[in-house]
């Protein structure tokens, strides 16, 4: 008997369609495969926010950080609706004001909304001046008030200056830190892990070695250790400067190790091995067959590192180890919460911790996402 193919022919179309991902690039691939998952598109989209916010932090900041106004005022909540309860446009929020009454627990004035004086609320207005880059100078904001009167969508801190001002301007000093020393993490840890594992041998062996010693320091106590011998009377810029150096020489050690493991596999396989053959150089090899295979491994690692950065710098700037005023960083604005009772009593002060949260689950979810999208299989 004679048997017949019964399967379905594919259409011409279909041919085309399969051709033409046959021959689309790496990166190509990769971006589509990440645009089928919501939560790496949810990552990137609140990233690609954080960056432009940090960047542009005293445009969007509505009022000026510095400026102090009422202390622990509390948040400026948006009314639609005038002081008789009527719909009313454009948006507004009532001045806050002090009355003579005390408050039975603090002793300090109360503080509430002001009907008589509303303040109406606009886009794109003008306000505290600033440099943009430092160099531009401009008084125009993303929004606020109207008239260029405070509002303080986020209360205040204790000295009067507004919490949600701070948190887009700490935003800078936050994610540059972490930025720099996974950047810096990154070169050390890829090139160290990259050089072992290509080579081994002794010299694996010795590298491998002091490796385990960095990994095998108790890094809370060595970081309170090492910032705490920058006097405070040092220029901000050199602790700063200093902070980073500590998170970047204890933090390379493990993306050494990571990259160590997959080169030692990939120093098997026959194209490097057909490159050794042909009298190819060890840089070569290293950086132009392995390097770039090592990559899909390395963005991964750079996208869920730089999220335990962030807590890092926050919890130090929590125990006053890192960010030094005048600058302005997440950690810093939540040494205020140290105290129970200010937070019971003035709760808004905890802001940041959103702002922290935000930024851990942005790169999270992107290091997730760009993880499945970079796997082969």
């Amino acid at each position: 008997m004679l048997a017949f193919d019964t399967a379905p022919s594919s259409s011409p179309e279909e041919t085309v369609n399969d051709e033409l991902h046959r021959n689309e690039s790496y990166t190509t691939l990769v971006w589509r495969r990440l645009r089928r998952s919501w939560t790496g598109m949810m990552g990137l989209v609140l990233v690609a926010l954080l960056i432009v916010m940090a960047i542009f932090a005293d445009f969007f900041a509505p009022m000026d950080p510095k400026a102090t106004h009422v202390g622990f005022a509390p948040p400026q909540m948006i009314s639609f609706r005038d002081k008789d309860g009527n719909l009313a446009f454009p948006p507004r929020v009532y001045a806050l004001s002090e009355s003579e009454e005390l408050d039975p627990v603090t002793f300090q004035p109360i503080v509430g909304p002001d009907y008589d004086n509303p303040r109406h609320l606009g886009f794109f207005v003008k306000g505290a001046e600033y440099r943009l880059f430092g160099l531009i100078p401009l008084d125009r904001h993303f929004f606020g008030t109207v008239d260029g009167q405070p509002v303080h969508f986020l209360g205040t801190d204790k000295f009067g200056r507004d919490v949600l001002s701070r948190a887009i301007v700490g935003s800078r000093i936050s994610l540059m830190i972490a930025l720099v020393v996974v950047a810096i993490v990154t070169l050390i840890g890829t090139t160290v892990g990259l050089v072992s594992g290509y080579f081994g041998g002794t010299f694996d062996v010795w590298v491998q070695r002091f490796v385990e010693l960095v990994l095998a320091f108790p890094q809370l106590p060595l970081y309170l250790a090492l910032t705490s011998l920058i006097p405070i009377t040092a220029p901000t810029n050199v602790f700063l400067g200093f902070v980073i150096i500590v998170m970047s020489a204890l933090g390379w050690a493990q993306m050494s190790r990571e990259v160590r493991g997959k080169t030692m596999a990939l120093a098997r396989v026959e194209y490097v091995r057909a490159a050794i053959a042909v009298g190819a150089t060890d840089r070569r090899i290293i950086f132009q067959h392995i390097l770039p295979n090592v990559m899909s491994h390395v963005i991964v690692a750079v996208t869920l590192h730089i999220p335990s950065v962030v807590l890092l710098e926050s919890f130090l700037g929590f125990l006053g180890f890192a960010v030094k005023p005048p600058l302005i960083s997440w950690g810093l604005m939540l040494q205020d919460t140290a105290n129970y009772s200010v937070i019971g009593t003035y709760p808004w002060i905890l802001a940041p911790v959103f702002f922290v949260l935000v930024t851990v689950f942005a790169f999270n979810a992107l290091g997730d996402g760009l993880r499945d999208a970079v796997d082969p299989y």
